[in-house]
């Protein structure tokens, strides 16, 4: 099979990586130096009716779309239009993630269970509102932000000052919701609308420093799987995901793709914090590296309404993955870095995330730089394994958390 993946972060690595390693001719664009050493890497401009003509000229099977930019963009529209089976929702159906305000009004309206929350398009209404709050509480910008437009507000003053940076710029918009508290954890159904099977549940570790604290990024470490109980995973499947397609279905949405559920495992049960319309990054570094099946021919079978879930199957195995961001991240992330990445072993990956080849060296080229891998039989074993990996990699100024899965008691040492 002939397979076109958009997009060129860590996300786009695993997908590339999970799809090669089944046999298949995997193209890319515009890819990195990672992907460059699996797939064959297209120069092409990045807008939606490009990318279509590309996959038609490619003789693409099926296309994958990574980044949610693509997708709010009307990439996979505009492969549909032109006959190519495509992996991903609509950029009406992607609204799901695009519009944060549009999405916890949807899941009022079907019942699926979240933070109570307000929506505003006027900073007034949304400062004098508040006023009322006690804290902490969640401020979010409800247009893309890649991740980091939410500001969990401890003071009232951190509260408005994230509502006034919002609204800085024309026709802004932003959800005031109440602080929930738990394990947060991501659960994701590749679906075609309607069918859907489970990923193993991760736990993704989004702010930038150890203990949970500093500013908002796309994510700095994630575990595979995280040890959600069985009543939780059925709360999922019947109060969240099936409502969910269900929901979107009978609104005229239909949505194939990934539907990403980022969780709060509160005291009341499970509650949504976010959708996401993709694969996670780096939640997909986890997820697909402990795929077993074959994930082209899911994302061709989900593009075409006839996806069984009985035939995605994952190992039993832990894997685990630990973020090297460059120095200023998530701030003005300097760029430019030299890279030295090591050998690696079996079971082991660095995923590219933010990287360039210059005068045949790799440098940094993002916030988020690599993505180190490690699968072993236990959780304990594979963050082991990712951490002595990480620091076999040249990169001088590197942020990391060592600290990842330290939520559960995980801890980064043999058994």
């Amino acid at each position: 099979m002939r397979v076109l993946v958009i997009g060129g972060g860590g996300r786009e690595h695993a997908i590339v990586h999970a799809c090669a390693r089944q046999g298949h001719t995997v193209l890319c664009t515009p890819g990195n130096p990672g992907i460059a050493e699996l797939a064959q890497v297209l120069d092409s401009p990045q807008d939606a009716d490009a990318l279509a003509e590309l996959a038609v000229r490619e003789a693409a099977d099926v296309v994958i779309v990574g980044p949610e930019a693509y997708l709010a963009a009307g990439v996979v529209d505009a492969c549909t239009a032109r006959g190519v089976p495509t992996f991903g929702p609509t950029a009406a159906a992607s609204r799901l993630e695009g519009d944060k305000g549009w999405s916890k009004a949807f899941m009022r309206r079907h019942g699926i269970p979240t933070a109570h929350h307000q929506t505003f398009d006027d900073l007034d209404a949304a400062l004098a509102h508040l006023d009322t709050q006690s804290t902490p509480t969640v401020i979010k910008d409800a247009a893309l932000r890649a991740g980091k437009g939410v500001t969990i507000a401890h003071t009232q003053a951190e509260a408005g000052a994230a509502l006034r940076d919002i609204f800085s710029v024309p026709d802004a918009c932003a959800v005031i919701e109440d602080f929930m508290t738990g394990q947060e954890v991501s659960v994701l159904a590749l679906t075609d609308g309607v069918a859907f099977a489970l990923t193993p549940p991760s736990q993704d570790h989004k702010t930038i420093f150890e203990g949970d604290i500093g500013p908002m990024t796309g994510g700095m470490g994630v575990i595979c799987p995280f040890p959600l109980s069985e009543a939780d995973l059925a709360a999922i499947r019947e109060r969240v995901i099936a409502p969910t397609l269900a929901g979107m279905c009978a609104e005229g949405l239909p949505f194939c793709g990934v539907l990403y559920a980022g969780l709060m495992l509160t005291p009341d049960g499970p509650k949504v914090v976010e959708f996401n319309a993709r694969f996670g990054d780096p939640e997909a570094e986890a997820v697909l590296t402990l795929l077993q099946s074959d994930l082209a021919q899911h994302c061709l079978d989900a593009a075409n309404g006839r996806l069984d879930p009985q035939t995605v199957r994952f190992s039993d195995d832990a894997s685990a993955v630990v973020i090297l961001a460059a120095p200023g991240y998530p701030g003005d992330p300097l760029r430019g870095v030299p890279l030295g990445l090591p050998d690696v072993g079996e079971d082991e990956i660095i995923y590219h995330a933010g990287t360039r080849e210059v005068d045949g060296g790799l440098q940094s080229s993002g916030g988020r730089v690599l993505a180190v891998t490690a699968v072993a039989p236990t959780l304990n074993t594979a963050l082991a394994r990712a951490y002595a990996l990480a620091d076999r990699v040249e990169f001088e100024g590197a942020q990391l958390r060592r600290d990842i899965g330290s939520r559960i008691g995980a801890r980064a040492a043999e058994e």
